[in-house]
C-alpha cells in the first residue's frame, strides 16, 4: 500500500473564481491609500488644487470675524477703480482766507484829494510847519488830533522818507519848491530805510548804507569833519558807519590830490596827460577842478554851522523829519 502524496495539487490561477469586480469609486480609494502609504512618515499630503486651509475656512465662515482692513497704500478707490488723491498743498493754501490789509487814514485819503501832488503816488518833502498850514485851510475837514496821527504816519512811511533821503527839497502846500532837507533829516532817514531793509533780507546792505552815506556827505555842502560832528549820535553802530563813509572819502580825496600834483608835476596839457595815464579827457578835467576845489576850501566849518551841530548833538534821538509835530508817536507805515 502506498503512501499519498503530501504536496497540495497543482490548480491552475486562470480557472480560480472571479469576485465581484469594484466599482470606480473603491477604485479610486484604493489609489489614495496606497499613496499615502509609500509617502515619508511624518509628511502632511499636499492640500488639492483651490482648497482652503481649515483653519481659514472656519475663520471665513465666521460670522463675528471682521473685515480686513486693507494694507497701507491701498486705500478704497473710487467708482472707476482709481484711487482718490490727496488734495496738493498749494491749493489748501489758496483756500485760506486772505489777510485783511491795512485801512486807508480817512484823514490821508482826504489829503490825497486835496493835494494829489503831495499825498499821491509821489511823495515829497514837506516843508516844517504844513501841520498848521493844513490846520489854517481846512479847519472844518480836519480834527487836530487825528490830522497828528494821519501827518505822523505820513512822514515816517518809507515813501516818505525816499523822498527826505533822496535830498529832495521841501514843498508848500502849493507844490512849491522851497528850502533843501537839512544834512541831518537826509542822515536819518538813510539809516531808518537801512534798518527797514535790514529786518527783509539776509543779504549784508552795509556797503550799500556806507555809499549812501559817502553820496549824503559830498551833497550836504559840509567838509568831513562838520558833517561828522552834525550827525555824531549815541548810536555806536551808526558811528561806525559814518567813520567808514568818511574814510572812503578821504582815501578818494586822496588820489584827486595826487592826480593833481601828477599832471602839475609832469608840465603837460590835460589832453596829452590823459593819453599818458590811459584816462578820458573829460574824466581828467572834472577830477582835477574838484581836486582844485578842495584845496583851496577852508579847514574850518562856518561859526552858523557849528551852533546847528552843537543843538544837534544835544538831542541825538530827534525824529529823522520834522514836518510831523514833535510830539506825535505815531508808529511808521509803509
Amino acid at each position: 500500500m502506498t503512501d499519498a502524496p503530501t504536496t497540495a495539487p497543482k490548480t491552475n490561477s486562470r480557472n480560480k473564481p472571479r469576485g465581484p469586480r469594484p466599482d470606480l469609486a473603491s477604485q479610486l480609494q484604493q489609489l489614495r491609500g496606497g499613496a499615502d502609504a509609500t509617502q515619508e512618515p511624518g509628511a502632511e499630503a499636499a492640500p488639492a488644487a483651490g482648497a482652503r486651509p481649515e483653519g481659514q475656512a472656519q475663520r471665513d465662515n465666521n460670522p463675528r470675524r471682521k473685515p480686513q482692513r486693507p494694507q497701507r497704500g491701498q486705500g478704497p478707490r473710487g467708482p472707476q477703480g482709481a484711487a482718490p488723491q490727496r488734495q496738493p498743498q498749494a491749493q489748501a493754501q489758496q483756500q485760506q482766507p486772505a489777510r485783511a490789509q491795512r485801512k486807508a487814514s480817512p484823514v490821508l485819503e482826504r489829503l490825497f484829494e486835496l493835494y494829489p501832488q503831495l499825498f499821491g503816488a509821489r511823495f515829497v518833502p514837506l516843508k516844517l510847519g504844513v501841520y498848521e498850514d493844513l490846520l489854517a485851510r481846512h479847519p472844518e475837514d480836519f480834527k487836530t488830533e487825528d490830522l497828528k496821527v494821519a501827518m505822523g504816519q505820513h512822514a515816517r512811511s518809507t515813501r516818505y522818507l525816499e523822498s527826505v533821503a533822496a535830498g529832495h527839497p521841501r514843498h508848500d502846500l502849493d507844490g512849491n519848491a522851497l528850502d533843501p532837507v537839512a544834512p541831518e533829516h537826509v542822515h536819518h532817514a538813510i539809516l531808518e530805510l537801512h534798518r527797514r531793509r535790514s529786518q527783509r533780507t539776509e543779504e549784508d546792505l552795509r556797503p550799500q548804507l556806507v555809499t549812501r552815506i559817502a553820496r549824503a556827505i559830498e551833497n550836504s555842502g559840509l567838509d568831513r569833519e562838520a558833517y561828522a560832528v552834525l550827525v555824531r549820535s549815541r548810536d555806536e553802530k551808526a558811528n561806525a558807519v559814518v567813520d567808514e563813509a568818511l574814510a572812503e572819502l578821504a582815501a578818494q580825496a586822496a588820489k584827486r590830490e595826487a592826480l593833481l600834483r601828477a599832471f602839475e608835476a609832469s608840465g603837460r596839457g590835460e589832453q596829452e596827460f590823459a593819453d599818458m595815464y590811459g584816462m578820458k579827457p573829460g574824466e581828467v578835467t572834472r577830477t582835477l577842478q574838484r581836486a582844485r576845489k578842495e584845496r583851496e576850501a577852508p579847514m574850518a566849518a562856518p561859526a552858523p554851522v557849528v551852533a546847528a551841530q552843537a543843538e544837534t548833538v544835544a538831542a541825538p534821538e530827534a525824529t529823522p523829519d520834522a514836518a510831523a509835530p514833535a510830539s506825535e508817536a505815531a508808529p511808521s507805515a509803509d
